[in-house]
């Protein structure tokens, strides 16, 4: 089973060279810590920074280099800042390659749900709804079970959407799962889980086609 660094590292397998990538809020932001020093990345937050870094040492934060979490970050040489209408002019002019979320629930027919709970006050959706409704590749980071040990990984979303139809793939602590016209095909699982866990941990279909490999986190 991974814990949210584990989640993050195998995400950062999924990043490609060249890419422009938008880390949410949350599990995604860790993903920078975790990829490839032999690769090219661009890690844009939606406050406006293109070229962010990992998070930074211990006594070295500057708290006006903020990601749009609100965490101190560090910026790469070369980055640039910008204002909102040019950020999300990159997220809704599709400029970015690949968009990292976190997430509440998710349907099977790849719904997503991660701005509001029923009864709780929030500000509003931020730009989750950009991102949803923009980005072509969307990866959802999550457990895969809430505090209760009740699937987040539904046959329909109960809490209000976010996204209709628009994630690709989810990593969680127990699996990798690819989303379907079909439903939920599990593609990897996690260390010391089986195949019987991650069902029982799944409300959605899961289909599972043969042998599913153990996930390579080196």
């Amino acid at each position: 089973m991974l814990d949210k660094n584990g989640i993050a590292k195998r995400i950062a397998q999924e990043v490609e060279d060249g890419y422009y990538v938008n880390l949410g809020i949350g599990i995604p932001t860790l993903v920078a810590n975790y990829v490839r020093d032999d690769i090219s990345v661009e890690f844009q937050s939606e406050n406006g920074i293109l070229g962010m870094g990992p998070f930074p040492i211990d006594g070295e934060e500057d708290a006006d280099l903020i990601n749009a979490g609100k965490q101190t970050i560090t910026a790469l040489p070369g980055a640039s800042y910008f204002d909102s209408a040019t950020s999300f002019g990159m997220i809704r002019g599709k400029h970015v390659d690949l968009t990292i979320l976190g997430a509440m629930e998710v349907a099977e027919n790849g719904d997503i749900a991660n701005w509001k709970i029923p009864g709780k006050m929030v500000k509003g959706m931020g730009g989750a709804m950009d991102l949803v409704a923009s980005a072509e590749n969307i990866i959802v980071a999550m457990m895969h079970t809430n505090r209760e040990g009740e699937s987040k990984l539904l046959k329909k979303c109960s809490l209000p959407l976010t996204g209709v139809g628009c994630v690709k793939k989810i990593v969680t602590n127990l699996a990798v799962i690819e989303v379907t016209e079909n439903g939920f095909l599990l593609l990897e699982r996690a260390p010391g889980v089986t195949v019987d866990e991650i069902k029982a941990a799944t409300e959605g279909i899961l289909i599972v086609n043969g042998d599913i490999p153990e996930m390579d986190l080196d």
